[in-house]
């Protein structure tokens, strides 16, 4: 297929996995794309999907996906998008040989996976029929599933795309128009730079909250304030989701975890010797830091 470009609104759009980033990104494109087919192998989340309109139709499985949809969207947790990818291609491949082939480039695919490299990776062997992209919303809440979704989710999100070297002007043009259609910022990245910055922005904090949850003591519960709870927030993730993400992006969360265990060694050495000087510096420089990290332009 040649890079001419659609508009966003003449694509027929399956999203795969109706969770809280699946269901809020079908709410988000209702009404700006030609039609919106999901897939979920949960009937309960079919049935609410249906219920509440979330999309034009809904199936259990990906089989003739392929033939339907001009963009698929996996928003399932990691380990799911890396099987879903090699079962796309396979579906695709048979497609070919039974007599229906695809013509290059038709398929674009996007995932929403909180780590890239493996994705991409595995992308690399889909068939010429599909035309990979990776991605990533930054964006989320600690609740899961599609009864938690927003349409407005996205809305002044950066949403990470890596190219794959085959990925063409179209797909990265579509791109493009889908995060703006949702609310969010593309922003383009390479799969290793992406997943070092989310291990210190999305993947550490986790696990300090996690650890955090863990480490409560006895009794303390009703001295639980706003800043117990704000620091704590993200414990509640579904360990599954972030088991996934843990593995796929392990050297990289090890990385962060020591650099933070330096930190936290430096300022218990100033505490414990009453270098109250040092404490405060460092103390003032974190608060800085804060402001100017979460102040992007």
């Amino acid at each position: 297929m040649d890079d001419t470009v659609g508009s966003l609104a003449a694509q027929r759009v399956a999203i795969v996995g109706l969770g809280l980033m699946g269901g809020s990104l079908a709410l988000a494109l209702k009404g700006r794309v030609t039609s919106l087919l999901a897939v979920d192998p949960d009937p309960e989340v079919r049935t609410l999907a249906v219920q509440q309109r979330v999309v034009e139709r809904i199936t259990a499985d990906t089989d003739g996906i392929i033939h339907q949809a001009d963009i698929i969207i996996l928003a399932t947790p990691v380990g799911t998008i890396l099987k879903q990818v090699q079962l796309l291609g396979e579906q695709a491949r048979t497609a070919s040989q039974s007599g229906s082939p695809l013509e290059a480039g038709r398929i674009i695919l996007l995932d929403l996976g909180s780590t890239k490299q493996a994705v991409v990776e595995a992308m690399q062997s889909l068939p010429q029929a599909i035309d990979p992209i990776g991605g990533h919303p930054i964006c989320g809440k600690e609740t899961s599933g599609l009864k938690h979704a927003e349409a407005g989710l996205f809305i002044g999100a950066t949403f990470a795309f890596t190219a794959l070297e085959r990925t063409s002007k179209r797909a990265r043009t579509l791109a493009n128009s889908l995060a703006a259609a949702v609310g969010a910022t593309p922003v383009w990245i390479d799969a290793a730079s992406h997943d070092r910055r989310v291990a210190f922005t999305s993947h550490l904090p986790y696990l300090l909250a996690n650890a955090l949850a863990g480490i409560i003591p006895q009794g303390a519960a009703q001295f639980i304030g706003p800043g117990y709870r704000s620091t704590s927030r993200l414990a509640s993730a579904s360990p599954t989701v972030m088991l996934d993400i843990l593995l796929t992006n392990r050297e990289r969360v090890l990385e962060a975890l020591h650099i933070c265990q330096q930190q936290l060694a430096v300022i218990e050495s100033a505490l414990a010797a009453g270098d109250f000087t040092s404490l405060a510096s460092l103390l003032e420089a974190g608060a800085q830091k804060h402001q100017s990290s979460i102040n992007k332009p």
